[in-house]
């Protein structure tokens, strides 16, 4: 099934492929945690769905040397955090920066989502772009 613009889904409508893929991470996500005396910790919400998620972020060199979320929400906000996590880790901050939308989406294997899903896709983009940036929340709502 192709994904249309704004088009609400259901995880049993995806390729399995995909949805196997996001509950991977759901149920084994990577990254998971805390770290002791991070050099940036955000936290930030999704009150549509009720997603809540902490990053804890250590920099070394310009780079993000480690980093680890703990939250709890909907499938598709953990695993775009354990995705996102997995994919920042030893990139430079303006690598980080350059992190869009579209990368989201692609890293989680769907061509769109509906705009509450994809408010809980973004979470975790949200959060990243905050500690990268320096700031306590990412308020960029287009992610570009």
């Amino acid at each position: 099934m192709t994904f249309a613009h704004g088009m609400a889904y259901r995880t049993g409508d995806m390729d399995p492929l995909f949805r196997d893929h996001i509950l991977d991470h759901y149920k084994n996500p990577r990254c998971h945690g805390t770290l002791e005396r991070p050099d940036a910790r955000v936290e930030d919400a999704n009150p549509l769905c009720g997603d809540r998620l902490r990053m804890d972020f250590r920099f070394a060199g310009g780079r993000v040397a480690a980093v680890r979320f703990s939250g709890s929400g909907c499938s598709i906000s953990q695993a775009s955090a354990s995705l996102l996590c997995e994919a920042i880790e030893g990139k430079t901050l303006d690598e980080v920066k350059a992190i869009t939308r579209q990368d989201v989406l692609d890293l989680l294997g769907v061509d769109e989502l509906g705009p509450v899903r994809s408010k809980c896709a973004m979470l975790a983009l949200k959060t990243v772009k905050a500690a990268a940036y320096g700031v306590a929340t990412w308020t960029d709502e287009d992610d570009k």
